[in-house]
């Protein structure tokens, strides 16, 4: 369907791709894996025909049609959520314009082609999505996709300009799995979603009828989804048909003959420089000497694949904590006439470990806030144990770095009564050593922001971490470092996230929040998820 062919591309001096190549069928799930910085969004760019390579070509039929959905920065307004969901139909003219010139094309290929079984394929989604088109079954789509976004019926008929930047993305997305596209490229779709409409999205994208290519740091979701992995990595691509669990274990199993190659062939080399040496003096075997020196020459040799940088590092030790670390009591919060919290009652004791979930705007931020004593209440008690140091990692604090300051700077302002802490060294351990470290603030990456905003959580001993959305920006190998790092801290710790298998590994209880109710539940995500699907099948 869509063919990249020997594709080079450098930005100055940085080779970004070097001669890559690949194919995409019209049914693949794909996940496109490599570290931040590899390339994936530039490539993504690519196949949307928005960055052209240097060298080689992407081979796209015109009957294939691309939609994508990029990571953040698409915003709506000037109709209804639902008016705003049907322009996603608008094309309807189009597709059978297109439907009619496939037709045509179809009878003039050879039937036992590759690319005659593609055109196909294409045709029978797009005939599945003319269907679709009468009235009634546009509005019965509108609303169920819609509301596996997040939505309630009564927001259909609200004006996208009330909604926020997450839900301002969700509409977005509902638009693209509306229209149906050949190839959906999604780049980290999961960003804006709570648990409940991620669950819905992976049920959705399965049945999906044309194919995936997905970029997403949220291993749970493509170990759900995806049926291939492609990494991208120094410049080179690299296809295994499997999901993501699946190209971990092969990888490493590469890498591993890879590195015994290595070593025999180190070997071998060595025993043939001995016989040169040993025999080169000696006339009667100086043929066979040559021969062997010329046969040396020729050895392609075998390079063990070089390692990206993987950060490291860990929790400062936590000061000893008392039992009760913090406790909510009857307490209320209202933003204006939105009532937030009523009558809240929540402890916290010495080693918790909490998932904090609901859906968006349910007041998971809101309640970590108040815990962590940045955030003001109108009614009831928050009582913090006698010892109780919190470290509090707030979901925009990667945002709200001094531009004025480097690395450095904003890491060593951070530091307060902890002669034992080392800026430069917990900035190594992420990934910032030498000049990186003098690095204005104002030109990093996501997932540099994020990195320097741990760093400043390293300043400071804590025994009570309370994190919100630690993981957003974060590669996999990263998040894992960090999964790493929580499971060896000995203290009490509750978290924000929307990533399933980051949480699975840390937490032993999820505190549900919700408009109506709080609950906590002593199980990790994946089971608290499973126990909202009993629930919802007992009614």
């Amino acid at each position: 369907m869509i063919f990249i062919k020997d594709v080079s591309l450098a930005f100055g001096q940085k080779k970004l791709f070097i001669e890559i190549a690949e194919s995409i069928g019209p049914r693949d799930r794909i996940a496109l894996v490599g570290s931040n910085g590899s390339g994936k969004s530039t490539l993504l760019r690519m196949l949307m025909g928005e960055v052209q390579p240097d060298e080689g070509i992407i081979e796209k039929p015109d009957f294939v049609t691309v939609g994508y959905l990029p990571q953040d920065g698409i915003r709506v307004s000037g109709s209804c959520l639902r008016e705003e969901a049907g322009k996603a139909f608008a094309d309807i003219v189009e597709l059978r314009s297109k439907l009619d010139e496939a037709e045509e094309k179809l009878g003039e290929m050879e039937p036992d082609t590759e690319e005659f079984y593609d055109l196909i394929d294409v045709m029978g989604s797009w005939e599945e999505k003319l269907s679709s088109f009468e009235p009634e079954k546009m509005n019965a789509r509108i609303e169920k996709v819609m509301m596996g976004m997040g939505f309630s019926l009564l927001d259909m008929d609200r004006p996208v300009d009330e909604f926020s930047g997450g839900w301002q993305m969700r509409i977005a997305l509902g638009k693209l799995l509306l229209q149906m596209p050949s190839l959906l490229i999604l780049d980290e779709p999961t960003n804006h979603l709570d648990v409940v409409s991620q669950h819905w999205l992976e049920q959705y994208l399965r049945n999906y009828q044309g194919a995936l290519l997905l970029i997403s740091h949220d291993r749970a979701f493509l170990e759900s989804v995806t049926e291939r992995t492609i990494e991208l990595k120094m410049g080179n691509l690299r296809s295994y048909h499997g999901n993501y669990s699946f190209y971990i274990k092969e990888r490493a199993a590469r890498i591993e003959r890879q590195r015994k190659a290595h070593a025999n062939q180190k070997k071998e080399i060595q025993k043939e420089k001995e016989f040169i040496n040993r025999f080169r003096s000696n006339v009667k075997k100086a043929a066979m000497v040559q021969s062997r020196i010329k046969a040396l020459e020729k050895i392609e040799l075998i390079r063990p694949e070089v390692e990206e940088k993987k950060m490291y590092f860990r929790f400062p030790t936590p000061p000893p904590a008392s039992h009760k670390v913090v406790e909510l009591s009857e307490l209320k919060k209202s933003y204006q006439q939105v009532e937030v919290f009523r009558g809240l009652n929540l402890r916290i004791e010495k080693g918790d470990r909490i998932a904090v979930v609901g859906v968006n705007g349910a007041g998971k931020s809101t309640l970590v806030r108040i815990l962590a004593g940045v955030e003001p209440f109108q009614a009831g008690k928050r009582e913090v144990g006698v010892n109780t140091v919190i470290g509090y990692f707030a979901q925009h604090q990667a945002e709200e770095l001094k531009p004025e300051n480097n690395v450095l700077q904003e890491v060593e302002e951070s530091l307060i009564d902890n002669p034992n802490a080392n800026p430069r060294a917990a900035l190594g351990a992420l990934l910032f050593s030498g000049n990186d470290a003098l690095k204005k603030t104002a030109v990093l990456s996501g997932g540099e922001r994020n990195r320097v905003a741990l760093a400043k959580l390293l300043m400071k001993p804590c025994n009570f971490l309370i994190m919100d959305e630690p993981t957003n920006h974060l590669d996999i190998r990263s998040k894992e470092v960090l999964q790493e790092a929580l499971n060896l801290f000995e203290g009490t710790a509750i978290i924000v996230s929307h990533d399933r298998s980051f949480l699975d590994e840390v937490v032993t209880k999820v505190l549900e929040v919700s408009p109506n109710r709080t609950r906590m539940l002593t199980c990790n995500v994946s089971e608290y998820m499973q126990r909202l699907e009993e629930e919802k099948s007992q009614g």
